[in-house]
């Protein structure tokens, strides 16, 4: 019952503001009642998750497991941490890198390889992230 109610919101959270976007390109002018379904939605499907997820009660031997294991949630989220911060340098640096490359190109075409040894050396970025993350999953 709890999966079919959590479905549920998150469907809606998805589906009501894009219906209120596709409602706002009519009248052009209504992209912030949009954003503002769309916050509303998405927080809410953040409260009834949490609601449905964490209503149980936790006897004294299971805190006594989940407090062993505390060290296991701190390395998942060094590791989620290490990937999603390398792939949001690795995006502002390939944007930067790209656009320049796009201007460079424009003006000479023979300089194509050059620039694009610059964008791969600016999404290696991730790639180390990646690898810090496996590092950090091994142990």
């Amino acid at each position: 019952m709890t999966q079919i109610i959590f479905i549920a919101a998150f469907l809606l959270s998805v589906i009501v503001p894009f219906g209120a976007f596709l409602l706002g390109e009519k009248k052009k002018g209504n992209l912030k009642a949009a954003l503002g379904f769309n916050v509303f939605f998405f927080f809410g499907t953040l409260v009834i998750a949490n609601v449905l997820l964490f209503s149980g009660k936790v006897s004294a031997a299971e805190a006594s497991t989940v407090a062993s294991n505390g060290s296991a949630g701190l390395q998942y989220i060094a590791a989620a941490l290490s990937t999603g911060l390398a792939a949001l340098g690795a995006g502002i640096a390939v944007s930067g890198a790209a656009s320049a490359a796009i201007g460079a190109v424009s003006e000479d075409a023979s300089i194509m390889g050059k620039s694009l040894v610059f964008v791969a050396l600016a999404e290696g970025i991730a790639l180390y992230g990646l690898l810090i993350t496996f590092l950090i999953l091994a142990k």
